[in-house]
């Protein structure tokens, strides 16, 4: 069974999909991850694809989908995170699917908005390891060092106030959408589960999600 991870950013969906990795052998795809690979590696869809970024251009959906075909052919199951972004792009998606005899349940990340912004402005990053602090909820032993190596903490420019106001004005106007798509009441495929529980309670609601799904795991 494959997953669309559905959520605002820093509703936990990355910390999650490592979850369900290592409990289920699901792996990962990531837009993101996906472009930069095919850019760096400069594989024929790379090429086109840095065209349009040199450009400042958004790469084309019709592009993305025949990344994402080839990255579904090495995978059985696997966690999409950050596609689709809108509902054109679920509904080209689905079509791909089916052509693959697949099948694909949203799971939504749901959170309160205020805790969520608090969340984020709060957090600090380790550049070297990618470890992240918070200033309130898990403070490092010293304000803005690193607990394992001692080097200074960094707050990326995207966990700025303004900057996350901003990020999830844009998610709500492309992204949420997606919910209603997904929970259509004469076919429902989304999941909701509480991603302002404790880590390790969002990481239970799913792996119970996935397991007493008629196509999930063992």
């Amino acid at each position: 069974m494959n997953l669309i991870f559905l959520g605002p950013p820093g509703a936990g969906k990355g910390t999650q999909a490592k979850v369900l990795e290592e409990k289920f052998g699901y792996r990962q795809i990531s837009t993101g991850d996906i472009l930069r690979r095919h850019v760096a590696e400069g594989t024929p869809l790379g090429v086109e694809a840095k065209g349009y970024m040199s450009r400042g251009d958004l790469v084309p959906d019709e592009l993305i989908l025949r990344m994402m075909d080839g990255e579904l052919e090495q995978s059985s199951d696997v966690i999409l995170d950050g596609f689709p972004r809108n509902v054109a792009q679920a509904t080209a998606l689905d079509e791909l699917l089916a052509r693959k005899k697949r099948n694909a349940v949203a799971v939504l990340f749901d959170v309160d908005r205020d805790v969520l912004t608090d969340r984020l402005t709060g957090r600090w990053t380790h550049p070297g390891s990618g470890r992240t602090y918070h200033a309130k909820n898990n403070p490092p032993k010293v304000p803005e060092i690193d607990d394992v190596t001692g080097e200074p903490l960094v707050q990326r420019p995207d966990d700025a106030e303004e900057t996350v106001k901003n990020r999830l004005a844009v998610y709500d106007e492309q992204t949420a959408p997606l919910i209603a798509y997904y929970d259509d009441p004469g076919d429902s495929r989304l999941a909701r589960v509480d991603a302002l529980a404790p880590i390790e309670k969002v990481s239970r609601q799913l792996i119970d999600f996935v397991r007493s799904h008629p196509n999930g795991a063992a």
